[in-house]
């Protein structure tokens, strides 16, 4: 166990860490994302914008759709999104608008980070919902497979 953090919250992060390899494979950015809800994965998945020319395509993005498509509901009081990446603006809307309850992710994201590197969005004024957020699970693993991917690209 990790200081701070269940075991179960940990063998989550570990899938998502799984997804996050198999988007290395397609050529992607590699996040990977799990939604849990009462305790079970009802979605995991991975970066999918490059092999779906869909800009909306983050990880995040993805297991929320899958998520909301299996509990047949836009809405996913009762969830805890993993990734292993702080998302982006653009992610953080569909996470309000989703209305879970818990984000716990891995790296802070230095340069396009929503949840408190760049910007705390969650903060604003502008946003109709809350959540509980917890970072930093992981996050020398999430950092290294980005690392090492942005590197092998360089």
């Amino acid at each position: 166990m990790i200081l701070g953090w269940s075991q179960f919250d940990i063998d989550v992060m570990h899938a998502a860490l799984a997804e996050a390899e198999v988007a290395i494979g397609n050529g992607e950015v590699p996040v990977g994302a799990a939604v849990v809800v009462d305790g079970k994965i009802i979605a995991k998945d991975h970066n999918r914008s490059i092999t779906e020319s869909d800009p909306s395509a983050h990880a995040e993005i993805v297991v929320l759709r899958a998520a909301g498509a299996s509990l047949k509901n836009h809405r996913l009081p009762d969830a805890t999104l993993f990734v292993t990446l702080e998302p982006c603006v653009m992610c953080l809307g569909a996470i309000v608008q989703s209305r879970v309850k818990r984000v716990v992710f891995g790296a802070y994201d230095e340069k396009a980070g929503a949840l408190g590197s760049v910007e705390d969005l969650l903060e604003s004024r502008a946003l109709n919902h809350r959540f509980e957020i917890n970072g930093g699970l992981l996050a020398e693993e999430s950092s290294r497979l980005l690392r090492q991917f942005f590197k092998a690209r360089r």
